[in-house]
């Protein structure tokens, strides 16, 4: 059995997993795309659907061969610079067009491929997909126009804001952030999300295949994410809750995710996002649920 991982072992993730799985007497390499095409090889005959990888050691592995890919983090190709920028420009869309190319030809092999990637990356049409299968989302306006902005922020008792597009953390709209000239300036750069702040607590829901394992971040910080002290208290997770989390794995085109919810007091589950390559290390360890073994029967099923 051979598996590629796609990154590199300067990622905690992608190390562990890449020992997990070797420890198991499993071949294991990473598909690191840094080094393409300056070092690692590509090879693929449209017609018959072969393929092969060179690695920057000689070694090398036919694309039938290989049976599952795991997603960790993508670094697109990396072409030498060259003084004649067109050049450049046909040399990156040639090494990106082939590496592409080799991504996509076995969808089936991806854990997760390439088309989930590219729906993760819109965030709104997640928030709407998940609305039209039945999952509670926040009231959202994504927006670059500010009286729209006002207008919403006049209907609710708080707002936060976010960038439409993820990178940065969660912020609550104050009457400073309002101000119409740096409204104005800010929005003429990029549009924004706002959404309706949503008392409560956060939970982080893990998909692998059919298991589902949920847990309460308990933080004082509006983002959790800023919060080093943040305590995982494993919770059960509900039956209705389960089963939205795996409609929303499908939904989406994926085979693992991280789902992010805010749990109201009054116990409803309001669904923000689902993680494409989630990290999962800490979250084990705080809980014990056995993600590394779960995604070691994906990957090797």
């Amino acid at each position: 059995m051979k598996i590629l991982i796609l990154g590199s072992n300067e990622d905690i993730h992608a190390a562990h997993l890449k020992q997990s799985l070797t420890e198991k007497g499993i071949t294991v390499e990473y598909l690191d795309t840094r080094l393409f095409p300056t070092q690692l090889k590509i090879s693929w005959q449209p017609i018959n659907h072969t393929g092969y990888l060179t690695f920057p050691d000689g070694r090398q592995w036919d694309l039938t061969d290989i049976n599952k890919i795991f997603w960790r983090t993508f670094s697109g190709v990396n072409v030498p610079q060259l003084a004649d920028s067109y050049q450049q420009t046909i040399a990156v869309n040639d090494a990106t067009g082939l590496l592409r190319s080799f991504m996509r030809c076995t969808p089936e092999k991806w854990v997760n491929g390439w088309e989930a990637y590219e729906f993760h990356k819109e965030k709104p049409l997640q928030l709407s997909l998940a609305n039209k299968i039945g999952v509670t989302i926040p009231a959202t306006l994504v927006t670059n126009d500010a009286q729209e902005i006002i207008n919403f922020s006049q209907s609710y008792l708080d707002v936060i804001f976010k960038p439409v597009y993820g990178g940065s953390h969660t912020q609550l709209l104050t009457k400073e952030h309002l101000e119409i000239n740096r409204m104005n300036l800010a929005l003429s750069i990029s549009p924004v999300t706002i959404q309706e702040y949503i008392p409560g607590t956060n939970i982080r829901s893990y998909v692998i295949g059919e298991k589902v394992y949920s847990a309460e971040i308990r933080s004082s910080s509006l983002d959790f994410r800023e919060d080093k002290r943040a305590k995982l208290i494993y919770l059960e997770t509900p039956e209705d809750i389960k089963r939205q989390c795996l409609a929303i794995t499908k939904a989406f085109g994926l085979k693992w995710t991280g789902i992010d919810w805010r749990f109201k007091p009054n116990g409803d589950f309001i669904f923000l996002e689902a993680n494409f390559s989630p990290m999962f290390l800490h979250f084990e360890r705080e809980t014990g649920c056995p993600i590394t073994e779960d995604l070691i029967e994906l990957l090797t099923s």
